[in-house]
């Protein structure tokens, strides 16, 4: 994480807890010369646009105030998603057994991309069940795991 994105986060979650919310990821980036400061949040029940707005404006005047970052961005609060990354251990651990997409850098057996349900995380290697077999990715190999839904 960086130091924007820590110092965010560090004003975030007392607003995100007081309205009954958890942070899910905090993202600082530049598209298309615009700068971007995304706070994505969740809760156990889904979260709603009056939860985004709400968390929006108790965040945005501490953040006014605060000033943690030094050039002009837009500021967007947006659930984490039915299809959300993993990326820390403790989102592999909340979200074992449930179904992901594992997409790789470099095709293996001819995909890049693979679903199953995730089964194991150790060290950053990724591990799902997949037709009744485990497969397991090396940490290096994953570019990105996201949970999987299917409609």
């Amino acid at each position: 994480m960086s130091k924007i994105t820590e110092n965010v986060q560090k004003l975030a979650e007392p607003v995100a807890a007081e309205l009954g919310l958890e942070i899910w990821d905090i993202e600082y980036v530049k598209e298309a010369g615009t700068r971007f400061l995304r706070v994505y949040i969740d809760k156990a029940e889904g979260v709603s646009i009056q939860d985004c707005e709400a968390f929006s404006r108790a965040l945005d005047p501490i953040l006014d105030e605060a000033d943690p970052i030094p050039d002009s961005y837009t500021f967007e609060v947006s659930s984490a998603g039915a299809e959300r990354a993993l990326k820390r251990p403790g989102d592999f651990e909340r979200f074992m057994g449930s179904d992901v997409e594992v997409k790789l850098y470099s095709p293996m057996n001819g995909s890049k991309t693979f679903v199953g349900v995730l089964t194991g995380y150790e060290d950053g290697n990724v591990t799902i069940q997949q037709n009744g077999k485990p497969q397991t990715f090396d940490k290096s190999a994953v570019a990105q795991v996201r949970l999987h839904v299917t409609f």
